[in-house]
């Protein structure tokens, strides 16, 4: 189905035609009728689907259509967990919304709040947000939502997950009880569907695909290796494989930051990005990737929602994680937008269990790799 056929007005017609999209995907499909309808939407699709693109483009047309009451409110609100996921929204308003006078903003804590705050007094139709910065901006009287229309509560499951669900809930008793509310999520545990529906209105559901399934277009596998061969194992993968680009998760920032010292030592030239990084090293870190000024990033979990890139080739859980649909979004970075992507993993005996569990969520057995392969 074309952006056409889902009744898209011109200007973002010609801002998606610029930005070379024509057909919508699943969930783009499923969930933009409802929300120009005015219906409240939970949406429920696995990351590299185009969740953004599900929101955001009705947002802008509906902004566009109705003349605003006050004319400097903040009409629309998405809350996201990190600063990474809110720049990347940030940049899909810009891409769909370039031919409209609709201004949008992100706001995220880790720098200073002198920027954002004189963007928040030339004012926004469309204010993407952390909760921390938000309230923060809320307390010291910077921000009002009275005027609020949409209110967007995006990769739920990682709010969840990252403890924002009293930022949230408090966020919900200062906006106003009439008004459209949205939830996206790449997983659905029972948890989220019940907070969903405890400020959703009737909300229409959609999930375009199995909850917490694998893309099709990535080939997946597992080496089975003990943690001190690690590091080996992975040197000759990116020495002998000659891969244009690869994404590495380590657990934690300690461990990240490690092995980036460690493969500087064999000559490859690494970048690590995670929560201690300050907001430019972390945005420098990724245009150098982007760029392939760097061939090889390691992430860790949060950090990591947040990336964006077209046509990454290859993904490798260095570490397994312990929460298997943490695995679905690690592999989702690659394999996007129907391309082919490459995942494998790293499993000790420590993460054996792990690697069940994470086989039994996805439902089929990795076939086991060797260094031969």
């Amino acid at each position: 189905m074309t952006f056409k056929e889902l009744h898209i007005i011109p200007n973002i017609l010609k801002a998606v035609a610029t930005a070379g999209y024509t057909n919508a995907t699943e969930i783009q499909k499923q969930a933009i009728p409802p929300i120009l309808n005015g219906k409240d939407v939970i949406g429920c699709a696995q990351t590299g689907t185009g969740k953004t693109a599900s929101f955001a483009i009705p947002i802008l047309q509906l902004l566009s259509q109705k003349t605003p009451t006050n004319k400097n409110a903040i009409r629309a609100l998405i809350l996201t967990p990190t600063r990474e996921l809110a720049i990347q929204i940030s940049d899909n308003f810009s891409t769909y919304g370039n031919f409209l006078p609709i201004n949008h903003l992100a706001i995220f804590g880790g720098v200073p709040q002198g920027n954002q705050l004189k963007q928040l007094n030339k004012g926004t139709d469309v204010l993407i947000a952390t909760p921390g910065r938000l309230l923060d901006l809320m307390a010291q009287g910077c921000i009002n939502l009275r005027s609020l229309e949409i209110f967007v509560l995006d990769e739920a499951d990682r709010m969840l997950d990252m403890g924002f669900v009293n930022d949230v809930k408090k966020i919900l008793t200062k906006i106003p009880t009439k008004r459209q509310s949205l939830l996206f999520s790449a997983t659905m545990p029972k948890e989220i569907r019940n907070f969903a529906y405890s400020f959703l209105q009737n909300p229409t559901e959609i999930s375009v695909t199995p909850v917490s399934s694998t893309a099709q277009t990535v080939k997946q596998g597992v080496y089975f290796v003990e943690k001190p061969e690690k590091l080996n194992l992975l040197v000759h993968i990116l020495q002998e494989q000659s891969i244009e680009r690869s994404l590495i998760f380590a657990r934690t920032k300690y461990g990240a930051d490690k092995l980036v010292k460690q493969l500087k030592r064999t000559g490859i030239h690494a970048a690590a990005i995670h929560g201690n990084k300050s907001q430019n090293a972390r945005q420098k870190a990724l245009e150098d990737f982007k760029n392939n000024r760097i061939q090889v990033l390691i992430a860790t979990d949060i950090a990591a929602r947040g990336i964006d890139i077209d046509e990454l080739p290859h993904v490798i859980n260095f570490e397994l994680p312990n929460v298997p649909e943490t695995y679905v979004h690690r592999i989702g970075r690659t394999g996007r937008a129907g391309n082919s992507g490459t995942a494998v993993s790293f499993c000790d005996d420590e993460q054996k269990k792990d690697l069940k569990n994470i086989q039994k969520l996805i439902g089929f057995t990795m076939p086991v790799l060797t260094v031969a392969n």
